[in-house]
């Protein structure tokens, strides 16, 4: 027993301490998020709003340290000097893409802070999380994002609403590729026997062929080799295919006469 014991808290002692850091963290993270899910709309949008806002300022600060030096590429021109309002807008734009660490925490914080809030807040009020959802969010952080940053021309209304438009059409693609590739592909059930018998012989690749001719699991015993014909198998495949299904009916019949 004595030595059970030991066993076991020189096992918990020899453990990474990386992963005790990260299952601690885990720990926290689950209980942060049950309690936020017991708290009112207003607190969970105020709560998770203020922290994503914090990790995208965190993000910004660190990519305009990288930028540091581009700003001094835009100076900023005399108070008298004559700029169309075009070339003055151009100008802002370049600033606000191109800023120190300051500018560039403000705006990803308002973009992620936006984006996070107003998710939350459609998660709980529909219930689930879709590409519409995802981009209203987009728009309303494009939006606040030209509005902060002074994108664009004089007109900040239709700056805001472009810039909203364009950040929800990036992130409905966005969604919508995720959604294609997270998800595995549904397997036709129709299929399954025929799928089966096609991978145990080499022949997978004609399983288009059999779906093309709608030749489903039901019609395996029917098959001829004008059928496999007709659906552009070639006559090797052909014969191996109606051999297999010949030896695996053969045992049927025999049962059955034995009956």
């Amino acid at each position: 027993m004595e030595q059970g014991k030991q066993g076991i808290m020189v096992a918990s002692q020899s453990q990474n301490p990386l992963e005790q850091i990260q299952a601690r963290f885990k720990e926290l993270e689950n209980g942060f998020k049950l309690w936020l899910s017991k708290q009112s709309l207003p607190v969970e949008a105020a709560v998770v709003t203020t922290t994503s806002a914090a990790q995208g300022a965190a993000i910004g600060a660190f990519m305009g340290t990288l930028t540091a030096d581009a700003p001094s590429a835009f100076p900023t021109p005399p108070p008298n000097a004559a700029l169309n309002p075009q070339a003055m807008a151009s100008l802002k734009q370049a600033q606000a893409l191109a800023g120190g660490p300051f500018i560039q925490a403000r705006n990803f914080a308002v973009m992620t802070g936006v984006n996070a809030g107003i998710s939350c807040v459609l998660k709980r009020l529909r219930g689930k999380e879709d590409v519409q959802s995802s981009m209203a969010a987009a728009f309303g952080s494009g939006a606040m994002f030209s509005l902060v940053s002074g994108m664009g021309g004089p007109n900040q209304a239709a700056n805001a609403v472009t810039s909203g438009l364009f950040f929800a059409l990036v992130q409905g693609g966005l969604f919508q590729i995720g959604q294609k590739f997270s998800q595995p592909p549904v397997e036709d059930i129709q299929y399954a026997k025929t799928r089966h018998m096609l991978n145990n012989l080499g022949l997978l690749s004609y399983e288009k062929n059999f779906k093309k001719g709608l030749l489903t699991d039901n019609t395996l015993p029917l098959l001829t080799d004008s059928a496999l014909r007709d659906v552009r198998i070639p006559p090797g495949p052909r014969l191996l295919i109606l051999d297999h299904i010949q030896r695996d009916l053969d045992p049927k019949e025999k049962r059955g006469s034995r009956n």
